[in-house]
């Protein structure tokens, strides 16, 4: 739909007060209470999560489509239009440090921890402690696991993720041209592989937990190799989502050449997925 240019002077859009934002606020609480009840195996914890996330589902798909239809009756302007990049700015740099948390408690263990454990200072304490990356357990333990391998299945994903950079970045220059049929196939093909690498990456945990018994109680190296990998993943299903729903609304006849910025949102943020698993690929799989 095309858009005329509208001036940056002028009033700013202030939407009517919203049921969203409690609605959220429920949904936060019955997750947290659920997670809290369902894992120390009390009653209700299980339905409180679903609760929780049926609750912020309702909340995220009606707060969006009022956005979406507030766009397209032409609410916004250049002014909202630079916010919404702020808080899109903003956001991708909260998930930055986010992932700095991670990796700093990867970076922790591997460089000062380890270190200080194999020093002389604790080596009456720790005498059979090896400071080598992964750590192993005990010979005589019962739960002795494989660390991963860094070719095979990982290098293919990371073929996976690259690739889609690429058809996302084909899809944009057919928006910028204005071929529609481009742009959507682009878009599709993003989505399709986001899906394959999460598809793969599932068949490499249940490899790893059930072949390898590379568990949660695998020490340090499992903890911190699900905690990365686990949380990048959800990165991927989060944004493998938002592309469906620019997707569609690219089917409606939404977006044109100069007004796209729930496209570019949805690019700044897989492009940010993409950069973030050749870090962990590097430092988690190959390191």
């Amino acid at each position: 739909m095309e858009h005329p240019e509208q001036p940056l002077a002028g009033p700013y859009f202030v939407p009517a007060p919203s049921r969203w934002p409690a609605l959220g606020a429920l949904a936060l609480f019955c997750l947290g209470l659920g997670a809290a009840l369902a894992v120390n195996a009390m009653a209700w914890g299980g339905g409180l999560l679903l609760l929780g996330a049926l609750c912020l589902l309702r909340m995220l798909v009606g707060w969006f489509g009022d956005v979406i239809g507030e766009n397209q009756q032409g609410c916004y302007r250049q002014q909202e239009d630079l916010s919404f990049r702020w808080g899109m700015g903003w956001f991708i740099f909260s998930e930055v440090m986010l992932f700095a948390a991670c990796f700093g408690v990867l970076f922790w263990l591997r460089l000062v921890a380890l270190p200080t454990l194999g020093g002389l200072d604790y080596k009456w304490l720790y005498p059979d402690f090896s400071p080598s990356w992964p750590l192993q357990t005990a010979p005589q333990a019962t739960q002795a696991y494989r660390a991963m391998e860094a070719w095979g299945l990982p290098a293919f994903n990371t073929l996976i993720l690259l690739t889609s950079g690429a058809t996302l970045t084909w899809a944009h220059w057919g928006l910028l041209q204005g071929r529609r049929q481009q742009l959507q196939a682009g878009l599709l093909c993003t989505f399709s592989l986001g899906g394959l690498f999460l598809l793969l990456q599932a068949f490499e945990y249940h490899h790893a937990w059930t072949a390898w018994r590379l568990t949660l109680s695998a020490g340090a190296y499992g903890m911190t190799f699900y905690l990365l990998t686990g949380l990048h993943g959800l990165h991927v299903l989060l944004g493998s989502l938002i592309l469906l729903v620019v997707w569609r609304r690219v089917r409606r006849g939404h977006f044109d050449r100069q007004h796209h910025f729930a496209f570019e949102a949805a690019a700044w943020y897989w492009h940010f997925v993409d950069v973030v698993w050749l870090l962990l690929f590097v430092l988690v799989y190959c390191l």
